[in-house]
């Protein structure tokens, strides 16, 4: 697929350094092989270049628009995900017993990242639907699940998460939208929803909106927030559609980026209410409705991992064809010019993105075989591994979508350097990119939001649990890279940073009766970014470990330097990236509070 992804490292990553084969030898996942995944991904990968690039240009300039109270969206994008529908890829992660293929998580996000690089605002729609699907698995009664789950599974509804409004933004204790208890058991709701990506279409029979609202007489706060589930149209007992629900279209928002994905404004109750049913226990509603934005959020760093990866890919292809200049030591002007990636700058820049688009994705795909561990382990009934493994995704999810959202865009920013003045026109796809990208930074929770929920909720909770079990894992990875003498400067590097982190974190905490939790929290966002550069150095070592010991046993020169390109693309990360957390932790190390205390007047 024209410089969309690689298939050569996504193979690296899932077969070499994660070992995906391993999972089938679990009851789980017995029933997969190396052979079945392969050809998904030659069934994803056709899809992706026939269907889902060719109109990712076209639906970026032709954004949805709002006529005669409907969205219009160009007739592509329903075509490209009828055949998602029909391959029977919604239900890839689902059990066997509701319709599902059962497929790991890792494969599912693998699949997942390759149609993103294609085309991300198509890619959206799916992406939401098997979050709403698993937040009904989860968290629905029979009932609901007998009505919404099952045509969820099949694609054949859509659906959406409706938390913000626009008077609260992120701060979600402060919704307005109410929920009117009935005698039938059912709610009405009246409120207004803002940024409700695929809020409303014509490409599913229906819209599931998963709508945060409060029941009138609940406590104040986030504990009176409970989470409704309410169909665009109102599905009957026995699974048909009935009438149209109170749900109603207020408008488009258009975005600098994301444009093929429709995002709204949603009237719920403009003309008596919206029927909604109940998930879950009332005052509950935000704890569940965290497991779609946790679950959201791996999936907004593998978003942003892809946009950095073909926007590298496509640079590259750039850099590789463009002829500019000439060799500093070759001052005939006479003499043929050079292709600019044998400028070094340009391979430096070519290295950076390298560096963030591939340490994204395997930190991405890392994630995802968590997921797919506790699974394992639960069904086993290994409560405390799968415990460990949820004690690890919980502080690794803030990183997956931050990480990834803020340096995936700098390596889109550097692809449109690499082109030059032509990367800043839209005669070539790397702007679109980088327009794409910068949304990763706000939905799904706002950088500072992740850097809140890393510093002040994960490191500490259950008394460091998550932050030592993290430590534990990455110092098994340095063992075992001390074992390579050609990796001894690599080692040393990420060992002398991780432990001027662990330093900074404790002069943090130990400053905290002092100076209090705010000023503790004052900065970090910088924490956030330092923190995600130490785990993402943790993901090249582990890459530069298997291509180490890969490299003797290659049979062809291609294999040979795609390892060798491993192995310096993370002395790279060690040698240029890493420092670049040494004056944040510095200041941090301070636990400076001048941001906080700057004067309001002073602006």
């Amino acid at each position: 697929m024209p410089h969309t992804f690689n298939r050569r490292d996504l193979a690296f990553q899932l077969y070499e350094v994660l070992d995906v084969e391993k999972l089938c030898d679990s009851l789980r996942y017995q029933d997969h092989s190396k052979e079945i995944f392969e050809t998904l991904m030659d069934l994803v990968e056709r899809m992706a270049e026939e269907l889902f690039q060719p109109h990712a240009a076209m639906v970026d300039e032709k954004e949805p628009e709002f006529v005669d109270g409907r969205v219009v969206i160009i007739p592509e994008v329903k075509k490209a995900l009828d055949a998602y529908i029909e391959s029977g890829l919604p239900a890839a992660s689902f059990e066997y017993e509701l319709g599902g293929m059962q497929l790991p998580h890792l494969v599912t996000h693998a699949l997942g990242f390759i149609f993103a690089t294609a085309n991300v605002s198509t890619s959206a729609y799916p992406m939401l639907s098997h979050g709403v699907a698993n937040l009904i698995r989860a968290f629905g009664n029979k009932q609901q699940q007998s009505k919404f789950l099952k045509p969820l599974i099949e694609g054949r509804f859509f659906g959406t998460m409706c938390l913000s409004e626009t008077q609260a933004g992120s701060s979600l204790a402060d919704i307005k939208t109410k929920a009117e208890p009935q005698d039938d058991g059912s709610y009405l709701l009246q409120g207004n929803k803002m940024w409700i990506s695929g809020g409303e279409h014509d490409l599913s029979e229906n819209i599931i909106h998963m709508v945060l609202a409060k029941i009138p007489g609940a406590q104040a706060g986030i504990k009176g927030i409970s989470l409704f589930i309410v169909p665009k149209i109102r599905v009957n007992d026995d699974g048909s559609l009935g009438e149209r629900n109170d749900v109603t279209l207020g408008g488009l928002n258009h975005k600098m980026g994301y444009r093929g994905t429709v995002n709204t404004v949603m009237n719920f109750g403009e003309n008596g209410g919206a029927v909604g049913y109940l998930m879950g226990e009332a005052g509950k509603g935000l704890s569940y409705m965290f497991q779609m934005m946790n679950e959201a959020r791996i999936s907004v760093g593998i978003g942003a991992t892809s946009l950095a990866y073909t926007g590298y890919l496509h640079s590259l292809a750039y850099a590789k064809e463009r002829k500019q200049g000439r060799s500093l030591e070759d001052r005939d002007p006479s003499s043929a010019m050079i292709a600019i990636i044998e400028h070094t700058d340009v391979k430096r820049m070519l290295l950076q993105q390298k560096s963030y688009a591939e340490g994204g994705l395997a930190l991405g795909l890392y994630c995802a075989e968590i997921i797919d561990k506790k699974l394992i382990a639960s069904h086993a009934g290994d409560n405390e591994m799968a415990k460990q493994q949820t004690l690890l995704l919980d502080i690794l999810t803030p990183i997956a979508k931050s990480w990834p959202s803020e340096f995936g865009l700098r390596a889109n920013e550097i692809a449109i350097q690499v082109y030059g003045g032509y990367g800043y026109t839209r005669d070539y796809p790397v702007e679109r990119f980088y327009r794409d990208n910068r949304l990763n930074h706000i939905h799904e929770g706002t950088k500072g939001i992740q850097g809140l929920d890393l510093l002040g909720r994960k490191i500490t909770q259950h008394d460091g649990a998550s932050a030592k079990l993290l430590m534990t894992e990455i110092m098994k990875t340095i063992a075992q890279a001390k074992q390579i003498e050609s990796l001894t400067a690599c080692v040393n590097d990420i060992e002398y940073h991780l432990n001027a982190l662990l330093k900074t974190t404790g002069m943090m905490q130990s400053e905290i009766p002092n100076k209090g939790i705010s000023a503790y929290l004052a900065n970090a966002t910088l924490y956030l970014d330092a923190f995600g550069h130490a785990v993402v150095a943790w993901m090249w070592l582990r890459q530069a470990i298997t291509a180490t010991m890969k490299l003797p046993e290659a049979i062809n020169e291609a294999d040979k330097n795609f390892y060798q390109g491993k192995i310096n693309t993370c002395r790279y990360f060690m040698t240029y990236e890493l420092p670049n957390i040494k004056a944040p932790l510095a200041l941090l190390s301070q636990t400076d509070t001048q941001c906080m205390d700057f004067d309001v007047e002073g602006f």
